[in-house]
């Protein structure tokens, strides 16, 4: 059996214990499309120098993809040796192998995701809203709400409350396991009121072709990737764009900027003593993100924005 042909096939055998589509979509990209020349190997003929071959022109320029990369090859020569398809050392086990072949990798950028430049989230804004598609508006909510992936794609018509201009993400949604309130700008919800025509059977605010099933967190990634040709860049990347907006932009202070993403902040004591969630102020910042990336002017592009006193 050949090396394709077997990493699909577990890919598809371990599937279930993914997170989500967007993970086995990753399992199967990477494979496919950095993994290539291994795939018309026999497994018994993937051998270090085969391994190395593909791992060293990502290892210092996508540290991140090129490490995940080399643990499922990793992983799927071991289970095609659990099979008996295989005998030998694993040619791409890392410790007391590969770490003495490869170099040391750099210190990993924060998040471990490819974030656009807030300076280019203007101009990107634009281009994404020539496409008619639900995922580019499904992008767009993302971007303006500095939500996580999973938490839009999730989103229901239950969270969404129009007239106080509220999204209220519940607990078990929640990667802190504590409910959230995102304040919705006007963009925002001009995006609510256009998808409202799509909505179905279901509850889901951006609904998938399938009645009851949200839409795939893969249309957002297709989206930037394929057809915007945007491929170093991840969907995720945009909450640390809006946080260096945030920080070097404005004057709003840290803890509601990391408020605005869902982080906690400061130590046990601290947070006890912080008790609301400074909903008003993160409107207020919110408010101004949405008017910066909806922008068109250079001049406004780099305006710092205060928030009111209080």
């Amino acid at each position: 059996m050949t090396f394709g042909a077997f990493a699909d096939q577990l890919v598809t055998d371990i599937q279930s214990g993914f997170r989500n589509e967007k993970h086995r979509w990753q399992w199967k990209h990477t494979l496919e499309t950095y993994a290539a020349s291994l795939r018309p190997l026999t497994l018994d003929a993937v051998t270090t120098e085969k391994v190395l071959q593909v791992l060293t022109p990502l290892w210092q320029t996508k540290q991140e993809t090129a490490s995940r990369l080399r643990g499922r090859i990793e992983r799927v020569l071991d289970a095609a040796k659990a099979k008996g398809l295989r005998t030998g050392e694993n040619p791409a086990r890392w410790r007391g192998h590969l770490d003495s072949l490869l170099p040391r990798r750099k210190k990993l950028q924060r998040g471990h995701h490819a974030a656009m430049p807030y300076s280019d989230v203007p101009a990107f804004i634009v281009e994404l809203r020539k496409r008619e598609a639900v995922a580019a508006l499904m992008l767009e909510f993302t971007i303006l709400t500095a939500a996580r992936t999973g938490e839009v794609t999730g989103a229901t018509w239950g969270e969404i409350d129009r007239k106080a201009k509220l999204w209220t993400i519940p607990a078990e949604r929640m990667k802190a396991g504590k409910a959230h309130r995102v304040p919705l700008s006007a963009r925002a919800l001009e995006i609510v009121k256009k998808v409202e025509v799509l909505r179905t059977e279901g509850d889901f605010l951006f609904p998938g072709p399938q009645k009851r099933k949200p839409h795939s967190n893969i249309a957002m990634l297709a989206l930037m990737k394929r057809r915007m040709k945007l491929e170093d860049l991840t969907v995720h990347g945009f909450r640390s764009s809006f946080r260096d907006w945030a920080g070097e932009c404005t004057a709003f202070p840290r803890e509601v900027a990391e408020a605005a993403l869902a982080h906690v902040v400061g130590d046990e004591v601290e947070r006890a003593y912080r008790r609301g969630d400074a909903l008003e102020k993160r409107r207020e910042l919110m408010d101004a993100w949405e008017k910066f990336v909806t922008s068109t002017q250079a001049a406004d592009v780099g305006a710092m924005v205060r928030p009111a006193e209080t």
